[in-house]
C-alpha cells in the first residue's frame, strides 16, 4: 500500500469536485447511507452510483465525484502490482475505470463496509480496513523486477527509453508488461507522475511562478507545462491557482465551472 487515508465528513463549497489523476489505484468505502457517486464529465447529468465500496483503477484523466453530502470514508492508494494481489485482475483491465469493490470480494465487500459505518473512530477504522487488505494478499508477492526497476528509473526522472532498454524486452514487450503491473502505458505514466511533482512543487511553493514549475518539473517551457496540466485534468494552471484547493487533487467545481446541462466554463 502506498497509504491510507481517513477523511472527515465535511461540508463542501460546491456539490461536485474535479478529482486529479494520480496514476495509481484505489479502493474507498464511503461511510454513509448514500453510495459513492462519479461522474465521466462536469456536465453529466446522472453519473454512476457505485455502492459504499468502490475500485478506482489508474487514471490519466481527471473524473468528478459528488460531494454535496458530507460523508467519512476510508481508503488506500495501492502500488504498482496490487490489482493482481488484491483483486485477481491485471491493473490495465481497471485503468480510467471504477467498479463495486463486491465485483471482486464479493459478500465480503459488503460485510467490511457494514463494520466501518459501525466504527466512529479513525483509527479504528483504518485498522480495520489495513487489516482487510493484508489479508488478502498472498504470503509471497512480488513486483516484476523489470517494471520494480522502470519505476525508479522514473522517479528519478529517466526517460521511457533508458528504462526499456534496461529491461531486456521488446518494445512491445515491455509496454505490456508494465500496463499489466501499473495500469498505465509507461510514457503516459510519466506524465501523470511529472504532474505530481509539479503538484508537489506547487503545494511546497505556492506562489511560484508557472515558469519557474514547468522549469523545475523538467517541461520544455511554459506553454508545454501549461498544454500538459490542461490534458491531464481539464483545467488550465491559472484556473487552479485561482481556486487554491486544500487537497491538491480534489479540486470544487464552483458556480462558474460547473454546468450540469453544459460544458465547462473557463
Amino acid at each position: 500500500m502506498q497509504c491510507l487515508w481517513f477523511k472527515q465528513a465535511v461540508p463542501s463549497p460546491a456539490p461536485r469536485e474535479r478529482v486529479l489523476p494520480t496514476g495509481t489505484m484505489h479502493i474507498a468505502f464511503r461511510l454513509a447511507p448514500e453510495p459513492i457517486r462519479v461522474y465521466r464529465s462536469d456536465h453529466d447529468p446522472h453519473g454512476d452510483a457505485l455502492s459504499w465500496g468502490v475500485v478506482g483503477g489508474a487514471r490519466s484523466s481527471a473524473f468528478f465525484k459528488d460531494v454535496l453530502v458530507p460523508a467519512r470514508s476510508v481508503g488506500a492508494m495501492l502500488r504498482p502490482g496490487a490489482a493482481s494481489a488484491l483483486l485477481g485482475c491485471a491493473a490495465d483491465s481497471l485503468a480510467e475505470r471504477h467498479l463495486p469493490l463486491s465485483a471482486f470480494w464479493g459478500d465480503r465487500a459488503h460485510r467490511l463496509g457494514e463494520r466501518l459505518m459501525g466504527i466512529g473512530d479513525a483509527e479504528e477504522a483504518l485498522a480495520l480496513f489495513e487489516a482487510a487488505l493484508l489479508a488478502r494478499l498472498p504470503r509471497v508477492r512480488g513486483l516484476h523486477p523489470a517494471v520494480a526497476a522502470a519505476l525508479e528509473h522514473f522517479t528519478d526522472g529517466e526517460p521511457v527509453a533508458a528504462a526499456h532498454a534496461a529491461s531486456g524486452y521488446s518494445q512491445r514487450g515491455f509496454i505490456a508488461l508494465f500496463r499489466r503491473e501499473v495500469g498505465l502505458a509507461p510514457k503516459r505514466y510519466c506524465r501523470v507522475l511529472r504532474l505530481q511533482q509539479t503538484l508537489a512543487h506547487w503545494s511546497e511553493a505556492p506562489a511560484s511562478g508557472l515558469a519557474d514549475l514547468a522549469l523545475q518539473a523538467g517541461y520544455s517551457d511554459q506553454a508545454h507545462f501549461q498544454r500538459e496540466f490542461r490534458a491531464l485534468t481539464g483545467i488550465t494552471p491559472g484556473t487552479f491557482r485561482t481556486l487554491s484547493p486544500s487537497l491538491s487533487h480534489h479540486v470544487p467545481l464552483t458556480s462558474d465551472s460547473f454546468n450540469p446541462n453544459g460544458a465547462e466554463v473557463s
